[in-house]
C-alpha cells in the first residue's frame, strides 16, 4: 500500500508529460528510425550495466550510515529481550530453579553467537537458491565492508542491495544473531525445574546451529517457502514458532514437574516465586519488541521508509495492548478474578501475533489480530493443563500457537504480494508453509529431545529435583541471608 502511495504523483507525472510532450518527428524512412532506436536502446542498456555506485554521494552515503545505525540499535534491543526472557522465566519458576534459569539465557546467548557465526548465518543466507531451494551455504564468518584504502579509494565498498543503500554487513549479523538467541531461548522456560544444564547445552547448539537457520533459509534465505510467496515479515513464524514447537516437544519428552499432578490427574497449581520480576520481564520484551519488528524493516533512510518503520512500531504496540486486555477478560471470566500471569501472557501473545504481519495489516486489523491471539493464549494455557503437558511458562501457547495465528492472520488480513492472485491462494501459501516450519521443529527436536533421554542425559533425578537445580546442577543458591 505504501508503494503504491508512493508511485501515483510518478505515475501521474509521466500520464500528464505524455500529453504535454512535444510530439517526435516522423522519420521517413521506417526502417533508418527503428535502427536509431534499436542503437539507442543498447546505448542505454550498455551505460546502465557499466555505471557504478556513487558511494560518495552525500545521500548513498548517510542512507548507509542510517541504516547501519538504526539495525544496530535494534540488535541491541533485541539482544535486550533476553533478559526479559530470563526474568519472566525467574519470576514464574521457583526460586531453587533461579540460577539455572539464568545460566540457560547466558548460554542461549553465547553459544548462539559462536555458533550462527561459524554455521546458521552461512546456513540460512546461503547465497545461490537455483541450485536447492531448501538448503544452502555462504560461507562462515562476517565479510567486512566500507573500508577504506589508503589512496582514499574503497578498499571494500560499503553494502548495497540492487545500488540502494544498506546497513554494514557488521549490523546485520548482530541483528540476525539476535533473532537466533530468542529462537533457542523461547524453549528455557518450556523446560524448566527438571532438565539436566548438559542435555540443554546440546539442545540449544542444534537449534541455533542447525535446526532454526535451515528453516530461516526457507524464508529469509530466499529459499523455497519464499518462493512460494510465504510471508512472515518478523518471524511469527520463523522465530516464535519454531521456539514454541521445540518447547512443546522438550516439555513432552521430559514429562511434568514433580508434583504438578497427582497420581490421579488432578492438576496441582505451582505459582511463580516472583510475580515482580515476571511483570518486568514483559515489559522488558514489550520494549525489545520495537527493535524485533520496526527493525526488520531493514532500511529505514527516506520518509516513505521511516514512516513504515514507525506505522509498524504502531501495529506492534496496539496488537500487545489488546492481547493483554482479552487474555484478562478471559481469565475474569473463567476464574471469576482476573490474573496478572494470564495478562502477561497476552501481552506477549498479541506481539507474537502480530509479528508476521505488522507491516501489512491496517489498525484494526492489528487489534483484532492482539484479541485473537488473547484468547488463543488463555485456551492454549488450559489445554495443555487438560492434556498434563507441563509448561510452567507457557512457552508453547504464547510462541507456538500464537505464532501459527500470526501466520495465518497474514493470509487473512495481509496485502497480498506479488505473485499471488487471491485471498485464498494467499491464505493456503500462509496454511502450507506454516505447517511445514512448525513440522520441522516439533519433528526435529523430538528426535534430539528423545536422543538425550535414550543417552540419560534429559532429565535430572527426582531427588535432585526437589532440593533445585541451582544447588545439585551448580553448587549454588540465587537468594542466600548473607
Amino acid at each position: 500500500m505504501l508503494i503504491r502511495k508512493a508511485l501515483f504523483p510518478l505515475l501521474m507525472t509521466m500520464l500528464l508529460s505524455a500529453f504535454v510532450s512535444p510530439q517526435p518527428i516522423v522519420a521517413q524512412d521506417a526502417e533508418a528510425a527503428e535502427d536509431t532506436t534499436t542503437v539507442v536502446e543498447e546505448v542505454s542498456e550498455s551505460e546502465s550495466e557499466t555505471a557504478e555506485i556513487d558511494y560518495s554521494a552525500i545521500s548513498w552515503d548517510l542512507g548507509y550510515t542510517i541504516n547501519t545505525l538504526i539495525m544496530f540499535l535494534c540488535a541491541v534491543l533485541v539482544l535486550f529481550m533476553q533478559a526479559g526472557f530470563a526474568m519472566v522465566e525467574v519470576g514464574l519458576n521457583s526460586q531453587k530453579n533461579t540460577i539455572n534459569i539464568l545460566f540457560k539465557n547466558v548460554m542461549d546467548l553465547s553459544l548462539g553467537i559462536v555458533l550462527y557465526l561459524f554455521v546458521g548465518y552461512g546456513l540460512m543466507y546461503g547465497g545461490d537458491t537455483e541450485g536447492s531451494p531448501w538448503f544452502g551455504w555462504g560461507g562462515s564468518m562476517v565479510t567486512r565492508d566500507a573500508q577504506m584504502g589508503e589512496d582514499g579509494t574503497w578498499a571494500t565498498p560499503p553494502t548495497d542491495s540492487d545500488g540502494a543503500p544498506y546497513a554494514s554487513n557488521a549490523a546485520d549479523f548482530m541483528f540476525q544473531v539476535a533473532f537466533a538467541a530468542t529462537a533457542a531461548t523461547i524453549v528455557s522456560g518450556a523446560v524448566a525445574g527438571r532438565m539436566k544444564f548438559i542435555g540443554y547445552l546440546f539442545y540449544s547448539i542444534m537449534l541455533t546451529g542447525l535446526i532454526y537457520p535451515i528453516s530461516g533459509y526457507w524464508k529469509w534465505g530466499g529459499g523455497q517457502l519464499d518462493q512460494w510467496g510465504f510471508q512472515d515479515f518478523a518471524g511469527s513464524v520463523v522465530v516464535h514458532a519454531v521456539g514454541g514447537f521445540a518447547g512443546l516437544a522438550g516439555a513432552i519428552a521430559l514429562g511434568p514437574r514433580i508434583g504438578r499432578y497427582t497420581p490421579e490427574g488432578k492438576s496441582v497449581p505451582m505459582p511463580g516465586h516472583n510475580i515482580t520480576y515476571a511483570a518486568l520481564g514483559v515489559f522488558i520484551l514489550w520494549i525489545g519488541w520495537y527493535g524485533f519488528n520496526p527493525g526488520s524493516q531493514l532500511t529505514y533512510d527516506g520518509a516513505v521508509q521511516a514512516e513504515a518503520t514507525t506505522y509498524i512500531a504502531l501495529t506492534t504496540t496496539l496488537s500487545a495492548a489488546t492481547g493483554a486486555i482479552l487474555a484478562m477478560i478471559c481469565s475474569w471470566v473463567k476464574f471469576g478474578k482476573p490474573d496478572i500471569t494470564m495478562a502477561l501472557n497476552g501481552a506477549l501473545a498479541g506481539l507474537v501475533g502480530i509479528t508476521a504481519n505488522c507491516d501489512r495489516v491496517s489498525e484494526f486489523e492489528a487489534l483484532a489480530i492482539g484479541a485473537v491471539a488473547g484468547i488463543i493464549v488463555f485456551a492454549g494455557i488450559l489445554a495443555l493443563d487438560k492434556l498434563k503437558i507441563d509448561d510452567p511458562v507457557g512457552a508453547f501457547p504464547v510462541h507456538g500457537l500464537c505464532g501459527i495465528w500470526g501466520g495465518l492472520a497474514t493470509g487473512i488480513f495481509g496485502d497480498i504480494p506479488d505473485g499471488l492472485s487471491t485471498r485464498g491462494e494467499f491464505f493456503m501459501v500462509q496454511l502450507q508453509s506454516t505447517a511445514i516450519i512448525c513440522a520441522w521443529a516439533f519433528v526435529t527436536m523430538m528426535v534430539v529431545f528423545y536422543g538425550l533421554k535414550a543417552t540419560g542425559l534429559l532429565r535430572v533425578s527426582p531427588e535432585e529435583e526437589q532440593r533445585g537445580l541451582d544447588i545439585t546442577e551448580h553448587g549454588m543458591e540465587a537468594y542466600t541471608l548473607s
